[in-house]
């Protein structure tokens, strides 16, 4: 029982930082229609960026701020320069320039922070907590209370302010939003500054837990996809159901039967989840008046 526990308390701390990543895909795809392959990408300029400037001597505050507004303006400007040019492309191009993007900033990343991985000391200072005979230390709860902490902020954004009604009412019906007089190249900007800004606080997040190197944001960023196409593609309940539900799977499957295996098992699930139910788990419906 002791050992079950504690693998759910590592499966969800993981998850929750997958669920971060998951959210920025959704976030991206509902307001441009376009998946953004250098969402890992972004944790990665997050963890190193985060590492840098506590390296120097910044308070742990300081550094994760200055981090994720590093990364935000990375987003925007990647925006402006490269997807809103090309914003009538179709899919597969839009899709392979992020794949273009992402191999640009992995590079950037080596030539900045060099290959040897860096590791950052746990962002708060307190004792581990004992549960039902697990051991849940100080990073697990810090990270399961900013990812209940952004949950609510993103719930009021998008359902309490103007600017999130009107990210929101870009991606139901972009013509429509148009005609109401919604900017929706500001909301694409926007998407991609937020999925950046959610991307680097997951790479803050697993920079404790894992050493952070350039070559970090592929796998992750792999995780938080799959995350994403598990709860259904529309839905940011379903990326933070598909984030942790992949944790989990990781977790228990590292546990009981081998590290080497659990992605292997992961996807495995991911392909029989997808046969039961295409569009995902918390997909809503759809269809075509005729």
């Amino acid at each position: 029982m002791d050992l079950i526990m504690q693998f759910l308390i590592t499966g969800l701390t993981v998850g929750s930082i997958y669920s971060l990543l998951a959210i920025g895909f959704v976030t991206i795809y509902n307001i441009t229609g376009n998946i953004n392959l250098a969402q890992g990408e972004f944790a990665m300029i997050g963890a190193l960026s985060c590492i840098t400037f506590v390296n120097s001597g910044l308070p742990n505050l300081v550094a994760m701020i200055l981090a994720i507004l590093i990364t935000s303006v990375i987003g925007f400007l990647l925006e402006k320069i490269a997807i809103s040019p090309a914003r009538n492309s179709s899919l597969i191009t839009m899709i392979i320039i992020t794949l273009g993007l992402s191999i640009f900033l992995k590079g950037m990343g080596l030539i900045i922070w060099g290959s040897y991985p860096k590791s950052l000391s746990p962002i708060i200072d307190l004792q581990s907590i004992s549960i039902m005979g697990a051991v849940m230390n100080p990073q697990s709860i810090f990270v399961f209370i900013v990812l209940g902490a952004l949950l609510v902020c993103l719930y009021l954004f998008f359902d309490k302010t103007f600017i999130g009604s009107a990210l929101k009412a870009s991606e139901r019906n972009p013509k429509a939003a148009q005609l109401m007089g919604i900017n929706t190249k500001t909301m694409s900007t926007l998407a991609f500054t937020l999925a950046a800004a959610l991307g680097a606080i997951a790479g803050i997040l697993i920079a404790p837990l894992t050493d952070a190197t350039y070559e970090m944001g592929f796998l992750i960023g792999v995780k938080g996809f799959v995350a994403m196409v598990i709860g259904g593609m529309h839905s940011i309940t379903g990326a933070v159901f598909g984030g942790l539900f992949i944790g989990i799977i990781e977790a228990f499957s590292g546990g009981f039967v081998s590290t080497f295996y659990s992605d292997a098992i992961t996807f495995a699930l991911l392909l029989m989840l997808l046969f039961v139910r295409p569009a995902g788990l918390f997909s809503r419906a759809s269809g075509e008046r005729v």
